[in-house]
């Protein structure tokens, strides 16, 4: 659409989709071409209309939406979908728009476009899954029409804000995505081992829709690097590899189109299947149950923590997040968190929470509440596929929280006890987890997403069920072929050396198919447990994973005993913890200097962070919350020179805008956030700046750096145009640009000193500028 528009018409302004009322016949030409090339799905020209986007504007939602289905029906193509594009800001914990008002912009979307005639949905480029969840959800409750959820990747596999193709299928199969898809990102070569993982993992078709290759300048025009020859060739591997439902975004004028659909059209279709896989997620982090052992980690629970119990009590998180780092790092795989303590608001203190530890660590979190109203609230905005804890076999219970596991795509952790407690025989407890499974069925919630605890008892008042327990847990595990959890610890209550009963009944708990223990992971001894019972199965493949552990403890000569100090400055921006950063730098301030501490402290902890995000090992999201934290440290350092009658200069200033003709901001913004925590001031000149503006600013406050940004490819040519005004009339400035329409070679020729692919290269930009 952005291609052919630039062919059409000389000027398209800032949000192309006013021409759905304006020139109509423009939009239904387009889409006629598109049509007489044989497409069956057509787009409707509404991709960035929202209510975030139109705010301030003269036109509606209702408006340009309605016109725009109404435009692509009235040709008659097989199918219309309403296209949702992303809102054009970061959303719940990284932006200014909540999850819930982000719910409600795509609801607007989707109830006009379906008044409007709408066959389907297609919510697509989305670069976060915490917006791509919000507009499935809204999908889900306001609309009964198909959708395809599409995500865009970057060159590490992953989305903006770090999810990889695993957790994309992982959370959005379970929240009913009837097709997910990749879109936009690269050309199609750039997306085959994506397209693998999706096609591998996925129980749902796959939708495949890549660019022309990446855009150019040749001859003051913008050209794509794949011809369509070579387009079709890669479409007709995609094809192949499984993917069903093929199309074109940047780029693809008709003849692609057309070209594609003539090779692929005799090809056989793919057969979808279910995969049988139990998928639980983080953000950007996915866990396979089932097939190998994985810590659920029980210490987020203020009934065995007297310090947590007070901090909680005080409203505070920090002892919470520790606990968090530390069974990250002492190997869970999972966490668990109950807040159950009467006296605090459970809701939003499970919510704060929540948001708490899944910014400091990527294990995927358990819920864990009696409360069916914490659960919901968690995960309705939870941007991963989380489990709750817990079910049972009363009615109630499974009336009360499968319609929520079915709703947010969660596991459900299954209790083998109902209305008359916990049964005695083993026999028993099966019979209540085959009632469990065969309820959720009837939900529609399959047994891939059920994971089955036949509950520890205490030995010492119960010692005959131990054996009992065991025995169902066996039964389970070979007969129902579901994964299994187990609360280890329970079997000790009331008896000396814990740890020894512990340790031995995991061990047979294990044997007996035992998949999911939850346990403390710093209990070193039940880790090794479960190492060697790994080594012993056949699990850790030539038992490579035993023998590196145990030889580092070896050589090391001290067993693997950790010392947990007190973390440096440093160290907390690296974690990300600002609750912790103020007061941390406040401390450092009786004994060192401010300049000392940011250049010994604050940067080098943004830099490891930096350094993280370029080799893949952290994500967008960490880069974030070291800048906000690295901000909280800056602003005790700000108050304490102005009383000390010290004035901080920065160590640059630096102008940011998004080009005229363009409303998106989320890279500027992000951007902004990290130069401003590396020490430079800002100038935020906001989005469809016009040249002239920036031209004036920069003259009057003698600006040695701008940074441009473009999103949509029918604004590069004004980037081209502002850059080539402000170095006729600036010629002493430079510009860095950046943008998803953007590479190095086209920077170039447009005339920009620097190309920035990521917020982390433009901190590196500003240290060459600046020095």
């Amino acid at each position: 659409m952005g291609s052919l528009l630039q062919d059409k018409l000389d000027i398209i302004g800032p949000i192309p989709e006013v021409l759905n009322v304006t020139h109509p016949e423009v939009i239904k030409e387009i889409h006629q071409l598109y049509i007489d090339a044989g497409a069956n799905i057509i787009l409707s020209n509404t991709f960035g209309i929202n209510g975030y986007k139109l705010n301030n504007t003269d036109f509606t939602v209702s408006q340009l939406v309605s016109a725009g289905v109404k435009n692509a029906k009235e040709l008659h193509p097989d199918y219309v979908a309403v296209d949702i594009g992303p809102l054009g800001t970061l959303i719940g914990t990284f932006g200014e728009v909540s999850f819930d008002e982000a719910v409600d912009y795509f609801k607007e979307i989707i109830e006009v476009g379906e008044a409007a005639g709408a066959d389907l949905i297609m919510i697509e480029t989305m670069t976060d899954i915490c917006e791509a969840r919000a507009a499935l959800i809204a999908a889900k409750e306001v609309s009964d029409l198909p959708v395809i959820v599409s995500m865009t990747y970057q060159e590490n596999k992953r989305t903006l804000t770090g999810t990889d193709a695993l957790t994309v299928v992982s959370i959005l199969e379970g929240l009913g995505a009837d097709v997910i898809g990749i879109n936009c990102s690269t050309g199609p070569d750039g997306m085959l081992p994506i397209i693998k993982d999706l096609i591998h993992y996925a129980s749902v078709p796959i939708m495949v829709e890549p660019n022309a290759g990446l855009p150019h300048m040749v001859n003051g025009e913008t050209v794509f690097d794949i011809d369509i020859e070579e387009f079709t060739g890669y479409m007709v591997e995609i094809a192949k590899m499984g993917a069903l439902v093929l199309g074109g975004c940047c780029g693809t004028t008709p003849p692609y189109i057309e070209r594609m659909i003539q090779t692929t059209r005799n090809l056989p279709l793919f057969e979808v299947e279910d995969k049988g896989l139990t998928f639980v997620s983080s953000n950007t982090k996915t866990v396979i149950l089932g097939n190998d052992i994985h810590v659920i980690g029980e210490s987020i629970n203020p009934t065995t923590n007297e310090v947590l119990k007070e901090s909680l009590r005080r409203g505070e998180l920090s002892v919470l997040s520790q606990l968090a780092i530390d069974q990250k790092k002492d190997g869970a795989h999972i966490l668990d968190i109950n807040l159950g303590l009467p006296g605090i608001d459970e809701i939003q203190m499970m919510k704060n929470a929540v948001v708490t530890v899944s910014r400091l660590v990527d294990c995927p979190l358990q819920i864990d509440s009696s409360n069916p109203k914490v659960i919901e609230a968690v995960l309705r905005s939870y941007p991963g596929k989380a489990i709750i804890n817990s079910v049972n076999g009363k009615i109630s219970s499974m009336d009360a929280l499968l319609p929520l596991a079915k709703k947010y795509g969660a596991l459900v952790l299954g209790l083998t006890m109902d209305e008359n407690g916990i049964p005695g025989k083993a026999e028993e407890r099966v019979a209540i987890a085959k009632k469990i499974i065969d309820s959720a069925q009837l939900f529609d919630i399959n047994k891939k997403n059920i994971l089955l605890d036949c509950l520890a008892l205490t030995a010492s008042a119960q010692q005959a069920e131990v054996k009992e327990t065991i025995a169902a847990l066996r039964k389970i595990h070979d007969d129902l072929g579901v994964p299994t959890v187990l609360g280890v610890s329970n079997i000790s209550f009331g008896l000396p050396n814990r740890e020894l009963l512990n340790r031995t009944f995991l061990g047979l708990a294990l044997e007996a198919g035992l998949t999911n223990p939850i346990m403390n992971p710093s209990d070193q001894d039940m880790m090794d447990t479960i190492n060697a019972f790994r080594a012993l199965s056949g699990l850790d493949r030539q038992c490579i994973a035993y023998a590196n552990t145990y030889k580092e403890s070896t050589l090391n000569g001290t067993g693997l005993e950790k010392t947990k100090d007190a973390l440096s400055l440093k160290e907390i921006i690296e974690e990300g913890l600002d609750d912790q950063a103020a007061n941390a730098t406040k401390i450092l301030l009786e004994t060192r200097a401010p300049l000392d501490i940011i250049n010994n402290e604050i940067i080098p902890g943004l830099d490891a962070v930096g350094d993280a995000f370029e080799t893949g090992e952290c994500f967008l999201p960490n880069l974030i919350f070291a800048a906000e934290t690295a901000q909280k440290a800056f602003e005790v350092i700000k108050d304490t020179m102005k009383k000390d009658g010290k004035i901080q200069v920065a160590k640059g200033r630096i102008i940011l805008a998004t080009v005229e003709g363009d409303v998106h901001d989320i890279g500027k913004n992000i951007l902004k956030v990290i130069l401003e925590n590396y020490g430079y001031e800002i100038i935020d000149l906001g989005k469809d700046v016009k040249a002239e503006t920036m031209i004036k600013v920069i003259l009057h406050e003698n600006i040695r750096l701008v940074g441009l940004s473009a999103l949509m490819t029918t604004t590069v040519k004004n980037m081209e145009i502002t850059i080539n005004k402000i170095k006729v009339q600036c010629p002493n400035t430079l510009v860095m640009v950046g943008g998803a329409v953007l590479n190095p070679e086209y920077s170039k020729t447009i005339g920009a000193d620097y190309f920035g692919k990521d917020a982390r290269e433009g901190a590196t930009i500003a240290k060459k500028v600046f020095g």
